[in-house]
């Protein structure tokens, strides 16, 4: 039997559970998520491997408009991510009515040259008819090449998806080593985390002003991996918020943190964060490059 192999990229508007997807896919955590808005930042490839195939699936932003420099550099990742893929998953939450955003993305989708697959997601949210109706108000707008109606939260439908996409995939080279699942480098993924449980932890005001710096990623000679980092914001205030009283907050950041990044790096690890402010940084385009946000 041939090996197969190819790029697929996942898109949609914000917080349709497009990062989850990937995770559940994989069956490991690379990208974080969240229940806000615009969690995804950056383009992360996620890997899946086996003896017959190697897709290389691309977690994008979330296609919105864009309020800050930060967000066009989001949206500019996520468009560019279409181009030079074997198949596209347009991912929708479908126990929503139909929204302006999906819309959108399928009108900009209408000149990709890679086929659409049109993920229903969230199908534990809604009833069966319902799920039926809005996927027919969907392929009225679109001319879907193949429909998978998911649970990527719960897992339903999910392993159907690596078998739909396979017939979408030409012979070719396996890109990457089996044993690899991501192409962002560790300290990327100790940043995302570590950013996903500041989401998790503060309030509405502060998840989109705050960058994460990884200052040291060092393994010491009893084999335990010394993380040290800061977390930036955008206000005085919120610095106090991101601490908390008496540094509680900031404490239960980083021992959420630090399981998750044990739980990826498979070892022991020490992880020491600061709370630092650069005001207006969104908007700073030497800023956004520094926290290395811009992409490709």
């Amino acid at each position: 039997m041939s090996f197969k192999s190819g790029f697929i990229s996942i898109v949609g508007r914000t917080n349709v559970g497009k990062s989850t997807l990937l995770n559940n896919v994989l069956d490991q955590k690379i990208a974080i998520t969240s229940n806000k808005a615009q969690t995804t930042r950056t383009k992360i490839q996620g890997i899946l491997s086996s003896d017959d195939y190697q897709m290389v699936f691309i977690d994008t932003p979330g296609i919105h408009k864009p309020k800050s420099k930060l967000g066009e550099t989001m949206v500019k990742v996520a468009r560019r991510s279409v181009v030079d893929v074997e198949a596209i998953c347009f991912i929708t939450d479908i126990s929503q009515p139909i929204k302006s955003g999906d819309r959108f993305i399928l009108e900009q989708l209408k000149t990709a040259k890679a086929p659409v697959i049109l993920i229903a997601n969230k199908i534990d949210l809604t009833d069966p008819d319902q799920a039926k109706e809005r996927i027919a108000e969907f392929k009225e707008m679109f001319n879907f090449s193949d429909i998978l109606a998911i649970s990527a939260l719960e897992g339903v439908n999910v392993d159907s998806l690596p078998k739909l996409l396979l017939k979408y995939l030409d012979e070719g080279p396996k890109f990457y080593p089996d044993d690899m699942i991501t192409d962002q480098p560790e300290r990327v993924i100790v940043q995302e985390l570590l950013r996903e449980k500041i989401l998790e932890l503060t309030r509405d005001e502060i998840p989109h002003g705050v960058a994460i710096e990884i200052i040291t990623f060092k393994e010491n000679a009893k084999g335990t991996i010394e993380i040290s980092a800061n977390i930036y914001v955008e206000r005085e205030s919120h610095k106090g918020i991101v601490i908390g009283k008496g540094g509680k907050l900031l404490k239960e950041i980083g021992k959420r943190a630090r399981i998750d990044v044990e739980n990826f790096l498979q070892t022991k690890v020490f992880l020491e964060v600061w709370v630092k402010v650069k005001k207006g940084w969104r908007d700073k385009h030497g800023a956004i490059k520094d926290f290395g946000l811009l992409g490709e």
